[in-house]
């Protein structure tokens, strides 16, 4: 899928839209795509000297990846982040960057959806984490 497609499963819209493409894998996983091109708006203030992208970001990047294997469950609800666990950061993600994610569903339990995911970058881990949304 490209952004495009993502637009259309998705409820995230620029600037907020933090996956360029996405597909699910044979194993039932979700893959992620994010080219860090250097001029995002997360990247002006942290930091201007020495961009980095922060956490936070990847972590929806995570998240955004994981929303692909659930977009057919979503019944016109709307995931919102309920948690996040167990969060690493293990290498920094700068410009010039392609960051690959690979996330899971583990659980589900009514509206919430249990995942965990990675993010690398040349095969390099540089985020992994656990997180769960509702759909509301």
């Amino acid at each position: 899928m490209d952004r495009a497609e993502l637009e259309k499963i998705l409820p995230h819209r620029k600037p907020m839209l933090l996956i360029d493409e996405a597909y699910i894998n044979e194993e039932g996983k979700a893959v992620g795509f994010y080219k860090v091109l250097g001029n995002e708006f997360f990247l002006q203030g942290h930091f201007p000297e020495n961009p980095v992208v922060p956490g936070v970001i990847l972590c929806e990047m995570m998240a955004q990846t994981c929303g692909v294997l659930i977009t057919k469950r979503t019944d016109g609800r709307t995931p919102y982040f309920t948690s996040l666990d167990k969060v690493r950061f293990k290498n920094p993600v700068i410009p010039g960057d392609k960051v690959e994610f690979l996330c899971e569903i583990t659980k589900v339990k009514g509206p919430f959806y249990f995942a965990k995911g990675k993010g690398f970058v040349t095969s390099k881990l540089c985020v992994e984490g656990e997180f769960s949304f509702a759909l509301i």
